[in-house]
């Protein structure tokens, strides 16, 4: 093992990460190499920097002009364009991302948690956090109803052992089945999962639900197990009742016992509306965890992304960037996203009273986020979408054949009634 991953280990070893470090885990380190002499050097050589393999004309990466023009003049420079992001993403929007979120999450003030790092997107946060924290033969607590994504992350790349938990009880959050699944867990270490608000069901727990949630991680702390909790945050922000909680999981987890490890993995895809630019974040806390403990798994964190993308998008980074700091519209475009959206979920849900108590669909609860979805109640949620497909050259999704998600943040809101029509229609047409 590399001296430097032994550093951290032995940092680590005082906390409750250390029980969750996987064997690449435990052997990552950001290597003395090639990036990090090149940005000690970009910091100090100032009269040659022959370091970075990067070709450049009097300070300036050389490009195509073709795509510089495509960048109006006294915007971007090329070096906002062409340049090489840091490892762990720029320096001013890291800063400005944790920033934003204490705005968001107004009860982290004053806590101790790490500096976001830079990942290629949400999935890529996920998946190294599955990298460093999981080893084959691990289980990973889920709902019963999640983005499919995680079966191939944690389950068929990582080897891991899914156990659910039934995400609905009584129309809410299902919080005894959740805290019975972490009890019953192997060992003396929980490794839970959780996305608020949901993929596929757009449900956010409720203030007091949240509470109740955070309850129950504590009272299973309390026991002696150690906690590992990942908050995926895709769609944050995108809450339409105000019963609904409006501050992450991560709030409320990041110093509430010594052994609680809380991750948050949020993203500027959703958040600000960037979906292809692939950028997301990664950020740790816990009251166990001191100064030394974040900069250990800061570092750590680094050598995963230095051995899968080695840096993310330049570009992105930058204008996301300039967009949050001088925008002109940055936050009306956000607040006319969020407005059309609430006024889409409202439509959707007066239209679906029209279908209470209908025997072929129910609505699964649901108050944020993009989606919302039916429990095809025993029937084939692929032979509905496929037949919506076939006959009405309508799309949705099937979830495990007895969910069936859609998507209404991608339909106008004059045509969700019919939207919905045409899915009861259809399930008539196949099951009545």
């Amino acid at each position: 093992m590399n001296e430097l991953a032994k550093e951290l280990n032995d940092t680590l070893s005082s906390c409750a990460v250390s029980a969750f470090l996987s064997e690449k885990g435990r052997n990552l380190y950001f290597p003395k190499g090639i990036v990090a002499q090149s940005q000690e050097a970009g910091e100090k050589a100032k009269q040659y920097n022959a370091t970075v393999g990067l070709a450049k004309s009097k300070g300036v990466p050389m490009h195509l002009s073709d795509i510089q023009s495509y960048f109006r003049e006294g915007t971007l420079t090329p070096a906002e364009i062409f340049s090489y992001a840091p490892g762990g993403g720029d320096k001013e929007l890291r800063a400005i991302w944790k920033k934003e979120m204490i705005r968001k999450n107004p009860s982290l003030e004053g806590k101790l948690f790490s500096e976001p790092l830079v990942t290629g997107g949400l999935t890529h946060t996920i998946s190294m956090i599955a990298t460093m924290f999981f080893d084959k033969g691990d289980e990973l607590i889920l709902p019963d109803l999640y983005w499919d994504n995680y079966e191939l992350i944690f389950r068929d790349s990582t080897g891991c052992e899914i156990k659910e938990f039934r995400f609905f009880r009584d129309g809410g959050l299902n919080i005894e089945g959740l805290k019975k699944c972490m009890y019953e867990t192997k060992g003396d270490t929980v490794r839970v999962l959780l996305n608020f608000p949901n993929n596929p069901t757009g449900y956010t727990p409720t203030s007091a639900e949240m509470d109740e949630l955070a309850a129950a991680f504590l009272e299973v702390a309390e026991s002696g197990k150690k906690i590992l909790v990942l908050s995926d945050d895709a769609y944050f922000g995108l809450f339409f009742e105000k019963e609904t909680a409006t501050e992450s999981l991560f709030s409320k987890l990041v110093d509430l016992h010594e052994n609680i490890f809380a991750i948050k993995g949020d993203a500027a895809t959703k958040e600000e509306m960037v979906w292809g630019f692939r950028i997301g974040f990664i950020t740790y806390g816990g009251k166990g965890l001191r100064k030394e403990h974040l900069d250990a798994l800061t570092k750590k964190t680094l050598g995963a992304i230095r051995c899968s993308v080695s840096n993310c998008d330049r570009v992105g980074q930058s204008l996301l960037l300039h967009a949050i700091k001088e925008g002109k519209n940055y936050l009306a475009d956000k607040e006319k996203t969020f407005t059309e959206m609430e006024a889409r979920y409202k439509v959707i849900r007066e239209v679906l009273r029209d279908y209470e108590g209908s025997s072929l669909l129910k609505p699964y609860p649901f108050n944020s986020g993009y989606f919302m979805a039916f429990d095809t109640l025993g029937h084939s949620a692929e032979a509905l979408r496929v037949y919506l497909l076939d006959k009405y050259q309508v799309g949705t999704i099937n979830i495990q054949d007895r969910t069936l998600r859609v998507a209404y943040c991608s339909v106008e809101k004059e045509q969700l009634a019919d939207l919905v029509a045409i899915i009861f229609r259809a399930a008539g047409e196949l099951w009545s």
